[in-house]
Protein backbone atom coordinates (compact mmCIF):
# COMPACT_ATOMS: atom_id res chain seq x y z
CA UNK A 1 0.00 0.00 0.00
CA UNK A 2 1.55 3.19 -0.94
CA UNK A 3 1.66 5.90 1.87
CA UNK A 4 0.61 9.57 1.72
CA UNK A 5 3.61 12.17 0.50
CA UNK A 6 6.39 9.97 1.06
CA UNK A 7 7.32 8.51 -2.98
CA UNK A 8 9.06 11.17 -3.21
CA UNK A 9 11.36 10.61 -0.26
CA UNK A 10 9.93 13.70 1.25
CA UNK A 11 9.69 14.04 5.29
CA UNK A 12 6.99 16.71 5.50
CA UNK A 13 6.65 15.62 9.32
CA UNK A 14 10.31 16.57 10.20
CA UNK A 15 10.57 18.04 13.06
CA UNK A 16 6.82 17.38 14.09
CA UNK A 17 5.71 16.36 17.52
CA UNK A 18 2.65 13.82 17.36
CA UNK A 19 0.29 11.72 19.62
CA UNK A 20 -2.11 9.03 18.04
CA UNK A 21 -4.70 7.07 21.00
CA UNK A 22 -5.02 4.02 20.20
CA UNK A 23 -2.32 3.36 18.09
CA UNK A 24 -1.04 -0.23 18.39
CA UNK A 25 -3.45 -2.06 15.64
CA UNK A 26 -5.22 -1.23 12.71
CA UNK A 27 -5.65 2.18 11.70
CA UNK A 28 -3.82 3.78 14.65
CA UNK A 29 -0.66 1.61 13.83
CA UNK A 30 -0.90 2.90 10.38
CA UNK A 31 -0.89 6.53 11.08
CA UNK A 32 1.75 6.07 13.66
CA UNK A 33 3.78 4.24 11.13
CA UNK A 34 2.96 6.92 8.29
CA UNK A 35 3.89 9.80 10.38
CA UNK A 36 7.54 8.19 11.41
CA UNK A 37 8.22 7.63 8.01
CA UNK A 38 7.23 11.12 7.37
CA UNK A 39 9.70 12.19 10.08
CA UNK A 40 7.52 12.69 13.04
CA UNK A 41 8.25 11.70 16.39
CA UNK A 42 5.29 9.88 17.49
CA UNK A 43 4.12 8.82 20.99
CA UNK A 44 1.03 6.06 21.00
CA UNK A 45 -1.14 4.89 23.45
CA UNK A 46 -3.10 1.87 24.41
CA UNK A 47 -5.31 0.78 27.29
CA UNK A 48 -3.06 -2.47 27.92
CA UNK A 49 0.41 -3.07 27.65
CA UNK A 50 1.29 -4.81 24.08
CA UNK A 51 3.89 -5.64 21.57
CA UNK A 52 2.82 -4.76 18.57
CA UNK A 53 3.31 -0.72 18.49
CA UNK A 54 5.27 -0.07 15.37
CA UNK A 55 9.06 0.74 16.15
CA UNK A 56 10.15 3.82 16.61
CA UNK A 57 7.08 4.69 18.23
CA UNK A 58 7.26 6.20 22.05
CA UNK A 59 4.46 4.57 24.02
CA UNK A 60 2.38 4.95 27.05
CA UNK A 61 -0.67 2.48 28.38
CA UNK A 62 -3.24 4.98 29.51
CA UNK A 63 -7.00 4.28 29.63
CA UNK A 64 -8.53 7.65 27.42
CA UNK A 65 -11.82 6.89 28.61
CA UNK A 66 -11.07 8.42 31.63
CA UNK A 67 -9.62 11.61 33.14
CA UNK A 68 -6.90 9.69 35.00
CA UNK A 69 -6.27 8.36 31.54
CA UNK A 70 -5.96 11.59 29.56
CA UNK A 71 -3.81 13.24 32.60
CA UNK A 72 -1.40 10.74 31.61
CA UNK A 73 -1.08 10.91 28.02
CA UNK A 74 -0.63 14.33 28.28
CA UNK A 75 2.04 14.06 30.62
CA UNK A 76 4.05 11.88 28.72
CA UNK A 77 3.50 13.79 25.71
CA UNK A 78 5.02 16.61 27.71
CA UNK A 79 7.77 14.65 28.90
CA UNK A 80 8.77 12.59 26.07
CA UNK A 81 7.97 14.90 23.29
CA UNK A 82 7.97 18.32 24.99
CA UNK A 83 4.68 19.05 23.52
CA UNK A 84 2.32 18.22 20.81
CA UNK A 85 2.32 19.57 17.18
CA UNK A 86 0.10 16.58 15.73
CA UNK A 87 -3.42 15.03 17.94
CA UNK A 88 -4.83 11.90 16.36
CA UNK A 89 -7.91 11.04 18.43
CA UNK A 90 -8.37 7.44 16.92
CA UNK A 91 -9.08 5.29 20.01
CA UNK A 92 -12.77 4.60 19.26
CA UNK A 93 -14.91 1.92 19.42
CA UNK A 94 -18.01 -0.54 20.73
CA UNK A 95 -19.76 -3.48 20.41
CA UNK A 96 -23.33 -4.16 18.66
CA UNK A 97 -26.76 -4.51 20.44
CA UNK A 98 -29.78 -6.48 19.04
CA UNK A 99 -31.47 -3.37 19.13
CA UNK A 100 -31.44 0.26 20.69
CA UNK A 101 -33.69 -0.40 23.56
CA UNK A 102 -31.30 -3.10 24.72
CA UNK A 103 -28.00 -0.83 25.26
CA UNK A 104 -27.56 -0.95 28.84
CA UNK A 105 -27.25 2.65 30.57
CA UNK A 106 -23.83 1.61 31.06
CA UNK A 107 -23.06 0.97 27.55
CA UNK A 108 -24.06 4.47 26.61
CA UNK A 109 -21.75 6.11 29.26
CA UNK A 110 -19.03 3.54 28.16
CA UNK A 111 -19.42 4.58 24.59
CA UNK A 112 -19.29 8.48 25.29
CA UNK A 113 -16.35 8.18 27.43
CA UNK A 114 -14.23 6.52 24.30
CA UNK A 115 -15.59 7.89 21.62
CA UNK A 116 -16.47 11.70 22.19
CA UNK A 117 -15.19 13.08 25.54
CA UNK A 118 -11.76 11.09 25.68
CA UNK A 119 -11.09 13.42 22.66
CA UNK A 120 -12.53 16.03 24.97
CA UNK A 121 -10.69 15.65 27.90
CA UNK A 122 -7.25 15.28 26.31
CA UNK A 123 -8.06 18.83 23.72
CA UNK A 124 -8.68 20.53 27.37
CA UNK A 125 -4.97 19.19 28.45
CA UNK A 126 -2.99 20.06 25.22
CA UNK A 127 -4.78 22.68 23.10
CA UNK A 128 -3.80 25.36 25.71
CA UNK A 129 -0.06 24.89 24.45
CA UNK A 130 -1.33 25.48 20.78
CA UNK A 131 -3.09 28.72 21.34
CA UNK A 132 0.05 29.63 22.93
CA UNK A 133 1.80 28.94 20.16
CA UNK A 134 -0.27 29.75 17.59
CA UNK A 135 -0.03 26.44 15.47
CA UNK A 136 -1.05 22.93 15.81
CA UNK A 137 -3.20 20.07 14.21
CA UNK A 138 -6.20 18.03 15.26
CA UNK A 139 -7.63 15.18 13.54
CA UNK A 140 -11.09 13.10 15.40
CA UNK A 141 -11.83 10.19 13.67
CA UNK A 142 -14.64 9.53 13.39
CA UNK A 143 -17.26 6.85 11.20
CA UNK A 144 -18.91 6.75 8.01
CA UNK A 145 -21.53 5.23 9.40
CA UNK A 146 -22.96 7.81 11.51
CA UNK A 147 -25.88 9.19 8.78
CA UNK A 148 -27.07 5.74 8.72
CA UNK A 149 -28.02 5.56 12.58
CA UNK A 150 -28.26 1.74 12.85
CA UNK A 151 -30.08 0.85 15.91
CA UNK A 152 -27.84 -2.13 16.69
CA UNK A 153 -24.72 0.58 16.98
CA UNK A 154 -27.12 3.92 18.01
CA UNK A 155 -24.34 4.36 21.14
CA UNK A 156 -21.52 4.18 19.09
CA UNK A 157 -22.75 6.79 16.20
CA UNK A 158 -24.55 9.38 18.65
CA UNK A 159 -21.01 9.40 20.83
CA UNK A 160 -19.39 10.07 16.48
CA UNK A 161 -21.96 12.34 15.91
CA UNK A 162 -21.16 14.41 18.84
CA UNK A 163 -17.77 14.22 18.37
CA UNK A 164 -18.46 15.77 14.81
CA UNK A 165 -20.23 18.93 16.11
CA UNK A 166 -17.52 18.62 19.05
CA UNK A 167 -14.69 19.01 16.27
CA UNK A 168 -16.31 21.86 13.79
CA UNK A 169 -17.33 23.90 17.01
CA UNK A 170 -12.95 23.66 18.05
CA UNK A 171 -12.30 24.49 14.50
CA UNK A 172 -14.04 27.41 14.87
CA UNK A 173 -12.55 28.45 18.29
CA UNK A 174 -9.39 27.62 17.12
CA UNK A 175 -9.26 29.00 13.85
CA UNK A 176 -7.98 32.86 15.14
CA UNK A 177 -4.93 30.91 16.94
CA UNK A 178 -3.41 28.70 13.56
CA UNK A 179 -4.87 25.31 15.02
CA UNK A 180 -7.03 22.79 12.49
CA UNK A 181 -9.54 20.98 13.50
CA UNK A 182 -10.49 18.76 11.08
CA UNK A 183 -12.36 14.88 10.95
CA UNK A 184 -11.82 11.62 9.04
CA UNK A 185 -14.78 9.05 8.26
CA UNK A 186 -13.69 5.54 7.92
CA UNK A 187 -15.83 3.22 6.48
CA UNK A 188 -15.56 -0.42 6.21
CA UNK A 189 -12.19 -1.48 7.09
CA UNK A 190 -9.66 -4.61 6.82
CA UNK A 191 -8.53 -4.25 10.83
CA UNK A 192 -8.58 -7.15 13.44
CA UNK A 193 -11.03 -4.90 15.77
CA UNK A 194 -13.09 -4.39 12.60
CA UNK A 195 -13.58 -8.11 11.80
CA UNK A 196 -14.38 -9.21 15.00
CA UNK A 197 -16.75 -5.90 15.50
CA UNK A 198 -18.50 -7.01 12.06
CA UNK A 199 -18.98 -11.38 13.15
CA UNK A 200 -20.24 -10.21 16.61
CA UNK A 201 -23.19 -7.86 14.67
CA UNK A 202 -23.60 -10.93 12.08
CA UNK A 203 -24.71 -12.90 15.24
CA UNK A 204 -26.50 -10.49 17.35
CA UNK A 205 -28.39 -9.07 14.44
CA UNK A 206 -28.42 -11.55 11.46
CA UNK A 207 -28.83 -9.55 8.25
CA UNK A 208 -28.77 -6.43 9.61
CA UNK A 209 -25.17 -5.57 8.29
CA UNK A 210 -26.05 -6.81 4.81
CA UNK A 211 -27.76 -4.18 3.36
CA UNK A 212 -25.84 -3.54 -0.02
CA UNK A 213 -24.80 -5.99 -2.51
CA UNK A 214 -21.43 -7.41 -2.37
CA UNK A 215 -19.32 -6.70 -5.57
CA UNK A 216 -17.74 -8.95 -7.35
CA UNK A 217 -15.01 -9.07 -5.37
CA UNK A 218 -16.99 -9.57 -2.25
CA UNK A 219 -17.09 -5.65 -0.78
CA UNK A 220 -20.13 -3.96 -0.14
CA UNK A 221 -18.38 -0.83 -1.39
CA UNK A 222 -19.21 0.85 -4.67
CA UNK A 223 -15.15 1.01 -5.44
CA UNK A 224 -15.68 -2.91 -5.13
CA UNK A 225 -13.05 -3.34 -1.96
CA UNK A 226 -13.03 -2.75 1.65
CA UNK A 227 -10.45 -0.30 2.62
CA UNK A 228 -7.29 -0.60 3.94
CA UNK A 229 -6.09 1.04 7.12
CA UNK A 230 -3.32 2.68 5.41
CA UNK A 231 -6.29 4.23 3.15
CA UNK A 232 -7.66 6.36 6.21
CA UNK A 233 -4.17 7.16 7.10
CA UNK A 234 -3.12 8.33 4.32
CA UNK A 235 -6.93 10.90 4.88
CA UNK A 236 -5.18 11.94 8.35
CA UNK A 237 -2.07 12.36 7.31
CA UNK A 238 -3.29 14.77 4.46
CA UNK A 239 -5.43 16.85 7.20
CA UNK A 240 -2.60 17.34 9.18
CA UNK A 241 -0.01 18.23 6.54
CA UNK A 242 0.46 21.84 5.71
CA UNK A 243 -1.06 20.79 2.03
CA UNK A 244 -4.24 21.10 4.22
CA UNK A 245 -3.11 24.38 5.37
CA UNK A 246 -6.67 25.92 4.28
CA UNK A 247 -8.95 23.16 5.86
CA UNK A 248 -10.27 23.35 9.11
CA UNK A 249 -13.56 22.14 10.45
CA UNK A 250 -14.09 19.53 7.62
CA UNK A 251 -15.03 15.92 7.62
CA UNK A 252 -13.86 13.96 5.09
CA UNK A 253 -15.15 10.66 4.16
CA UNK A 254 -12.98 7.40 3.12
CA UNK A 255 -15.43 4.65 2.56
CA UNK A 256 -15.21 3.68 -1.01
CA UNK A 257 -18.88 5.66 -1.50
CA UNK A 258 -20.32 3.08 0.68
CA UNK A 259 -22.31 5.44 2.94
CA UNK A 260 -24.76 8.07 2.00
CA UNK A 261 -24.81 11.89 3.44
CA UNK A 262 -25.73 15.03 2.61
Amino acid sequence: MTTIGNGSGTREFAGKRALVTGGSRGIGAAIVRQLLDAGAEVLTTARSATSTVPEGAAFVQADVRTRAGAEAIAATAREVLGGVDVLVHNAGGAQPYKGASDIPDEVWQEALDLNFLASVRLDSLLVPAMRERRQGMIVHVSSAAVPTASPQFLHYVAAKAALESYSRGMALELAPFGVRVNTVSPGKTATPGGEETRELWARVAPGENDAAAPSPTGSTTPLGRDGQPDDIANAVLFLASDRASWLTGSNLFVDGGEFPRG
